[in-house]
């Protein structure tokens, strides 16, 4: 099908024009494996897994708040906040109770703390109560409460919660009791009940 021409039949000019071209110099490179990038290759949940929630430093929350991942707390929160790793970022407030696995705070805390293993940092302020496993507490750090240690801190907050609310009694009112007029007094007090 294809013939091959030899190289002796090609005219003469064409044998001294490559004569005189450059050596053509080859090099081969060896393959590589396929470049993916990093955030196509991850779930989408796994993305999500690794972004931590934020609430910044001019937010101010009223209420509880649960969170499935990590958090950073910047703002200002009453109530109470539940996450699997806690930042109290300097500035933060937070007055209630903090569950969490770690807890790192660097802000203050007013109520109790309830983690795995808990971080007071410089600058940071915990009023209140730490359940722990592993606790440690920076030299400018200030703490004020009790310190209790215990083997899974954030399963006593469920555990305890709800049986404390099981444990105390529905509050009663006292009975009513009718009041007594002195006689002196009688005569001022249906005075003062006659229509004028």
């Amino acid at each position: 099908m294809f013939k091959r021409k030899r190289l002796d039949s090609k005219p003469l000019e064409t044998k001294t024009a490559n004569a005189n071209a450059a050596p053509i110099i080859t090099t081969i490179v060896p393959p590589q494996s396929p470049v993916v990038e990093r955030s196509a290759a991850r779930p989408q949940a796994e993305m999500q897994a690794n972004t931590a929630s934020c609430i910044g430093s001019g937010m101010s929350i009223v209420g509880n708040i649960e969170c499935n991942g990590p958090a950073q707390v910047f703002g200002r929160i009453e109530g109470e906040v539940h996450a699997s790793d806690l930042l109290i970022g300097d500035g933060a407030q937070i007055e209630g109770t903090v569950i969490a696995q770690e807890v790192t705070v660097r802000g203050s805390v007013k109520g109790t703390v309830r983690a795995t293993r808990v971080k007071l940092q410089n600058g940071g302020a915990i009023e209140g109560d730490i359940f722990h496993r592993s606790l440690s507490i920076e030299e400018d750090a200030v703490f004020e409460g009790t310190v209790r240690r215990v083997e899974n801190p954030t399963e006593m907050a469920s555990k305890g919660d709800a049986a404390q609310k099981k444990s105390q009694p529905a509050p009663s009112l006292p009975p009513v009791m009718p009041l007594e007029i002195d006689g002196d007094l009688a005569p001022a007090i249906d005075a003062d009940l006659r229509p004028h």
